[in-house]
């Protein structure tokens, strides 16, 4: 059964409506079919002039996205993790450093994790004195960036019992293997 319209949407139906001009008629324009007909040019095909990139070098759009926010980690993976059916043996700790110190940190972790063939890490980050920690609240950000947005697949919070607010679960992407 259909819902009736709220009062919000009724007031941004009304704005729009009140945008939007109807398009004339033919008749009420006055137009002809002489008239009609005497609009309509011929045209002729112009020769394309010579494709100046290589379709090689072009990359896929999905592949030119802007590095934006991470997202969760899929809700089957992440049972997997948080029952620990998927080890979590690599873990870091961030406790007592500084922003500074604890980004290449983390990106150095997580790419010798990567390497080693990990397909999840926790990384502890803390809550903070307030929960909203410099740790807590940059890391997710780092993780988007650039430096490991290739190796990332995903980062949801951890489950109370390796952490809770105060910690992240990191999903690797796989490994291509070595030829």
């Amino acid at each position: 059964m259909k819902r009736p319209p709220r009062q919000d949407e009724m007031r941004l139906w009304g704005m729009v409506t009140a945008t939007v001009k109807a398009k004339p008629t033919r008749k009420a324009a006055g137009w002809t079919a002489k008239a009609e007909k005497s609009l309509v040019q011929p045209t002729t095909l112009q020769p394309m002039a010579p494709l100046l990139v290589d379709p090689k070098s072009i990359k896929p759009a999905h592949a030119q996205r802007p590095a934006g926010p991470l997202e969760g980690i899929e809700p089957n993976r992440k049972r997997k993790i948080v029952r620990e059916h998927t080890p979590l043996a690599a873990r870091l700790d961030l406790h007592g450093l500084d922003q500074d110190r604890a980004r290449p940190m983390l990106e150095a972790f997580l790419r010798r994790a990567w390497e080693d063939g990990h397909r999840a890490a926790l990384v502890i980050t803390g809550k903070g004195k307030v929960g909203m920690g410099v740790l807590r609240t940059r890391t997710p950000e780092w993780l988007a960036g650039p430096a490991l947005r290739d190796i990332v697949a995903g980062v949801s919070p951890a489950d109370k019992r390796h952490g809770g607010d105060g910690a992240l679960y990191v999903a690797l992407k796989r490994r291509p293997p070595k030829i």
